[in-house]
């Protein structure tokens, strides 16, 4: 009963009940990729090397690849889905959701007219089974039930719990259902490992410096739980994952 009633506003990011340790692994510093500093040729710069890197790292690692394959699995049923991709940052995923489904319709989103621009001037730009909007995940606008799949791929630790809620909210609503896959948020004394093996790097490494800080904003399982709760009492999630790699919510309205 408690859960219910905490101020998510103040939750932090290991959840209602986070160790003490875990309440001081957290961090109100920007990464370069949520900074938008005017006329800053050199927070520019940076932002394009680290989404370069997330770019590449999807590639080399296989991310990409596997979170499309959870992706289409979600809609493994339907036979013409229509997917929104919230944040999609490079495009990466949506290129290959593309690739991989023959008939899948993608609206490709972020909310950095930066990215968008980008997005829109590759190749996802002139495909014919693509769209591409700048749309702020918090506040879509779509009309009720207009997509099979919301995908919301390692960015939703960017926001802080009120616009995460909301988040859920609106991809629960706009779509049926809705699949977050962000970073991991390991126990505590793991968690220090895994930072002290990235800090002395963070400094002169723009995408080590955002994960350091990814890494602090991390959501644990239960903070996801809580964070539904708050989005709506008739929220259902499933949560997967999330000890070391990837931790995946599928989110859906009850009776939808």
């Amino acid at each position: 009963m408690a859960e219910q009633t905490i101020d998510i506003t103040s939750m932090p990011r290991g959840g209602p009940h986070a160790s003490c340790l875990d309440r001081l692994l957290r961090t109100d510093r920007l990464e370069y990729l949520d900074r938008d500093d005017a006329d800053d040729p050199d927070l520019a710069r940076r932002k394009r090397s680290v989404i370069r890197a997330l770019d590449w790292t999807g590639q080399v690692f296989g991310n990409h690849g596997r979170f499309a394959a959870i992706a289409l699995d979600a809609v493994a049923d339907v036979a013409d889905p229509k997917i929104l991709e919230l944040g999609a940052g490079h495009g990466g995923l949506s290129r290959l959701l593309l690739d991989w489904h023959p008939t899948a319709q993608v609206t490709v989103t972020d909310v950095d007219a930066d990215s968008v621009e980008a997005i829109a001037a590759g190749e996802l730009g002139s495909h014919r089974r693509a769209q591409i909007r700048r749309i702020d995940a918090t506040a879509i606008d779509a009309p009720d039930g207009s997509f099979d799949l919301a995908v919301f791929a390692l960015s939703f630790h960017h926001l802080g719990p009120d616009a995460a809620a909301q988040v859920i909210a609106e991809g629960t609503r706009v779509a049926h259902i809705l699949l977050i896959i962000d970073l991991p948020r390991p126990p505590a004394p793991l968690h220090l490992l895994r930072l002290a093996t990235m800090l002395p790097w963070a400094p002169l490494v723009p995408f080590v410096h955002d994960g350091v800080i990814s890494s602090l904003r991390a959501y644990s399982p239960s903070a996801l739980r809580a964070l539904a709760r708050h989005a709506g009492p008739d929220i259902d999630v499933e949560l997967r994952g999330g000890c070391l790699g990837p931790q995946i919510m599928v989110a859906r309205r009850i009776g939808s």
